[in-house]
């Protein structure tokens, strides 16, 4: 008899959200601040997957893979622990995943900040990715969008047939995609067999399957070397597979979901669950002392114990550049 596949459910925990900087830092990234109903980002993928998969791989960092190791204990979930020595972007990440699965296993991969409401929706999307992975396809979601955003990738679809990836858009690009009526936000979520995915690796990247193999054979309880690691090409997943392979299809999703990557996106949000603002639209985070605002609107007050970021909501996208100049300078205040 055939045994059943497993579906494994692979959380993705890059990156440092650079543009929640002052919460979020390298040694807290976005992911683990317990701002969300006392629960974390991470700790809400969990949850949110934990009925829908036989088993969980996490796929950290040598910085961040004891905060996810917290959380995992907090909610009593076994996992199997993928530790990168430095990051290689989505390509490499979700091929250690692949490598440490069977051929015909079926992965789910989430990025692990991300916030979804509507779970029937969320639950009808992951099904009917499983089947289509079930299949020999490989699966992104494509999030039916809710207004011109500038932040997020695209996908031009016509059905369940993918016709194009388009880079985060102006404003001008992103209202023309929505007018159009067939762009979809692109979640970064996909679907798919293990084996499926690494044969259209091989085949397109054959040098990042390649390195990937052999820090993945050579790794100890999970944890990659770094020198191996290093030899391995930085290029997502999009580039390096999604855009290039015919065996993508999108599963079109009307969950409702925001990668928060921005203080306004924090801002809608918390704004949708009855955190407070005043007369004027201005919201204080991270402070309890009392806060008036005089003239503003639309502002946001961001108080951590070694720095404040007040910002007006528009200008969100623009505390990454406030990160990147941090960073040039060596600042102790991202750590």
């Amino acid at each position: 008899m055939k045994k059943k596949e497993s579906i494994i459910h692979v959380i993705l925990t890059g990156g440092v959200g650079s543009r929640l900087w002052p919460l979020s830092r390298k040694s807290q990234p976005k992911q683990y601040l317990e701002i969300f109903e006392n629960k974390s980002l991470f700790e809400m993928t969990v949850d949110r997957n934990s009925h829908l998969a036989d088993k969980v791989m996490v796929v950290g960092n040598v910085d961040n893979h004891h905060l996810s190791g917290k959380v995992m204990d907090k909610t009593k979930t076994a996992y199997v622990n993928i530790v990168e020595a430095t990051p290689r972007n989505t390509a490499a990440a979700i091929a250690f995943a692949a490598f440490a699965s069977n051929p015909e296993d079926i992965l789910i991969i989430t990025p692990s900040d991300h916030i979804i409401d509507k779970m029937d929706a969320y639950n009808d999307a992951i099904q009917a990715a499983v089947f289509k992975a079930r299949d020999g396809f490989i699966v992104t979601f494509g999030i039916i969008p809710t207004k011109p955003e500038t932040g997020y990738g695209y996908i031009e679809s016509k059905g369940d047939k993918v016709l194009s990836f388009r880079e985060k858009p102006n404003k001008t690009t992103a209202k023309e995609f929505i007018a159009r009526g067939n762009f979809l936000w692109n979640s970064g979520m996909f679907c798919f067999k293990a084996g499926v995915l690494l044969e259209e690796l091989k085949q397109f990247q054959p040098d990042v399957y390649n390195k990937s193999k052999a820090v993945w054979e050579s790794s100890k309880d999970g944890f990659l070397d770094l020198d191996l690691s290093l030899e391995i090409p930085s290029i997502s997943i999009d580039y390096a597979v999604m855009e290039r392979s015919k065996k993508i299809k999108v599963v079109p999703a009307s969950f409702s979901w925001s990668d928060l990557g921005s203080f306004e996106s924090v801002y809608e949000y918390l704004v949708s669950k009855d955190y407070p603002i005043d007369k004027n639209g201005n919201m204080v985070i991270g402070c309890e002392s009392h806060t008036t605002f005089l003239g503003l609107s639309n502002t946001i007050f961001v108080h951590t114990n070694t720095a404040n970021l007040i910002l007006q909501k528009e200008n969100s996208q623009d505390v990454k550049d406030v990160y990147n100049e941090l960073e040039r300078q060596n600042s102790d205040l991202l750590n």
